[in-house]
């Protein structure tokens, strides 16, 4: 499959497992990938899924947004930046994580972040803590959706796309009972992966917007 064939793609500041499910996609379709990871553990891992076709950086999960050395040192690799050089595609985990790296995105080209899932607070206990927890959470998704849409206001006129997916009830290693969504069942990181990557390359007159992937539970009265 050559579906991303010519694209240059950056993978930073994800959860690894919907980092990785990102760059395998990406991988398979064609394209030079730059995915960081947040150690030799991940690293190994991401070796062993993606053999040598994607660049790996280790960046502690702990780096500061504008602590991007090795990142510009890798993509210096693929010329200048803006229009004539960089990444076609850029995957982060927040507009802070992407902002540093965004000379290096290419005019028209495309930046995918991680927007966070309101939490369903029809489902949560009645206490006060986890109320205000809830109501916590609430307010960092709002802010997280008007920075998106601030950073796709300012980055229009280079003709680049800002988009974030919003991933909920996403499979993880166990660590207590969680309440299904409405469809009845977990996400998995691959289809995290495939809204990311339909954001990226599919949706080219959509910018400043949210996509949820959490099985309708922001729908949930």
């Amino acid at each position: 499959m050559t579906r991303y064939a010519g694209s240059r793609a950056v993978v930073v500041g994800q959860e690894p497992g919907i980092a990785l499910a990102i760059a395998k996609r990406l991988v398979e379709g064609g394209a030079e990938v730059l995915l960081t990871v947040g150690g030799q553990e991940e690293r190994a891992r991401a070796r062993t899924e993606l053999g040598s076709a994607a660049r790996l950086v280790v960046l502690a999960p702990s780096a500061a947004p504008g602590d991007r050395g090795a990142l510009a040192g890798e993509l210096g690799r693929w010329g200048g930046t803006g229009e004539d050089g960089g990444a076609d595609l850029l995957f982060a985990g927040a507009v802070d994580t992407a902002r540093p790296l965004l000379p290096w995105v290419r005019d028209g080209g495309a930046v995918v972040l991680t927007s966070p899932v309101p939490p369903d607070t029809a489902a949560s206990d009645t206490a006060a803590s986890d109320t205000a927890a809830s109501d916590t959470a609430v307010s960092d998704a709002a802010a997280s959706d008007t920075a998106v849409g601030a950073l796709a206001s300012e980055l229009a006129r280079r003709g680049i796309r800002v988009n974030a997916v919003a991933p909920g009830c996403i499979e993880a290693p166990p660590a207590g009972a969680v309440p299904l969504p409405p469809l009845g069942r977990l996400g998995s990181a691959e289809e995290v992966a495939r809204a990311a990557l339909f954001l990226a390359t599919d949706a080219t007159f959509t910018t400043g917007a949210r996509l949820p992937v959490d099985g309708g539970l922001g729908r949930r009265p």
